[in-house]
């Protein structure tokens, strides 16, 4: 056994015996989020940004807001694209190159709760029905990995898209050219989609796990709702299973948390 599998094996048995006394590591409750600290506006060259901290793990988004051709069976409704990069001086598990199953899984959590929630009105982001439409680029840069980047990016995509400033054009139909005016309008906000990560280790069920016991959970769960409880993503990882009554419990949560973190997210603007 290497070094390292002795030193999650000591850690493992040291968090289960505090969750076996109803303790956490840090001294939170089972269902508390660590501390949540957002700034916008920290891009000055982007359209929109936001810097979020949640305990020792940072996340930083930009978006960028193009213009472009819609997808040829979506006529009439803008584009929005997620991707996701893992800073190498973030974590020792973090490596330089392409994107790795890490940082695709995190940027299809996010885009899927943005996307599917319908939290932008893509249809007002139409400049020429199959011609030209506005394309938002939701940039997620990990910059300290600290534990549970799901939600760390989902708070910090939302901030930075609630920030947007999209830019005024003129297009002219019949010559085909667009103008760029200076001025601006808020990115168009329907709702607010929010994901509550939940670790499983052993039979307890924790909210926004740190990285101590990312490393040590049998099983995560990451539910994504908005300010109406409809569920826009779930998203299981790890190889432990949930009964029903655990995800049933994980869903009621994630509502519940899902307006508290929203909460935050509003007085942040």
């Amino acid at each position: 056994m290497s070094d390292q599998e002795v030193m999650a094996s000591i850690m493992r048995d040291h968090i289960m015996n505090l969750l076996r006394e109803g303790k956490r590591i840090d001294g939170r409750g089972f269902e508390d989020y660590r501390e949540i600290e957002i700034k916008t506006n920290v891009i000055e060259k982007a359209e929109g940004s936001a810097w979020v901290k949640l305990g020792d793990t940072q996340v930083l988004v930009g978006i960028k807001v193009d213009v472009g051709e819609p997808f040829p069976d979506l006529p009439e409704s803008g584009v929005m694209t997620t991707n996701v990069e893992l800073v190498p001086l973030a974590s020792p598990t973090f490596e330089p190159g392409p994107p790795d199953e890490n940082a695709i899984e995190l940027a299809r959590v996010v885009d899927r709760g943005i996307r599917e929630s319908h939290a932008i009105d893509l249809e007002k982001l139409v400049i020429s029905p199959g011609k030209l439409v506005r394309v938002v680029f939701i940039d997620v840069h990990v910059l300290d990995h600290g534990g549970n980047l799901l939600d760390a990016s989902g708070i910090a995509a939302m901030a930075a898209l609630m920030t947007t400033k999209v830019p005024r054009v003129e297009y002219n139909e019949e010559t085909g050219e667009l103008t760029k005016l200076d001025e601006y309008d808020p990115l168009p906000i329907n709702h607010i989609p929010v994901p509550v990560t939940f670790a499983k280790i052993g039979t307890a069920m924790l909210v926004d796990p740190s990285l101590d016991e990312e490393m040590v959970m049998d099983g995560r769960l990451t539910i994504t709702t908005d300010e109406t409880g409809h569920v826009s993503a779930a998203q299981k990882g790890e190889s432990g299973s949930f009964k029903l009554e655990e995800v049933m419990y994980a869903l009621d949560t994630a509502v519940e948390k899902g307006n508290y973190v929203r909460e935050i997210i509003k007085r942040s603007l």
